[in-house]
């Protein structure tokens, strides 16, 4: 198999793996409370069912059409990216983070209007399991294109 189409297949695997999970979490928490209900889920964090119709920690609230314009012209740059160095090592992982943790967000405003968050830290606002992988996709996207090149 080319490096290539292995990188392809290992970030396309690590999309629709966070889709799978964010999605059935995400289930998990609208079958299980009613929006607004929260459960003590251990030291400091509760589990809540909140919708945010904003980005992230529901900053453009009222952003709609915007966020959803905006988060997909990153994404498409994101993909851009990924053609162009597709063979530089690890890039598939946040890659395919990135990609999965925003197309469930986006999953979720097609279908709901809004965003399903339940992870509700006690000093932060809440989150769910796809903000988690953009927020380490970002992370290790920048260590894959700023970390020193062997030569």
């Amino acid at each position: 198999m080319s490096p290539r189409l292995r990188a392809w297949l290992l970030a396309l695997f690590t999309t629709v793996l966070v889709i799978g999970i964010d999605q059935a979490t995400k289930a998990a928490v609208r079958s299980s409370l009613a929006l607004g209900e929260s459960r003590k889920l251990f030291l400091g964090i509760d589990l809540s069912y909140v919708r945010n119709k904003g980005v992230a920690f529901g900053f453009f609230g009222g952003g709609g059409a915007i966020v959803t314009v905006l988060t997909s012209l990153a994404l498409v740059a994101l993909l851009l990216y990924f053609v162009l160095r597709t063979t530089t090592p690890l890039l598939w992982l946040p890659t395919g983070l990135v990609l999965g943790g925003s197309l469930g967000n986006l999953w979720d405003r097609a279908r709901d209007g809004a965003v399903t968050d339940f992870i509700d830290p006690e000093f932060w606002p809440a989150f769910n399991f796809a903000d988690i992988c953009i927020v380490v996709g970002v992370l290790g996207l920048l260590y894959v294109i700023e970390r020193p090149h062997r030569t």
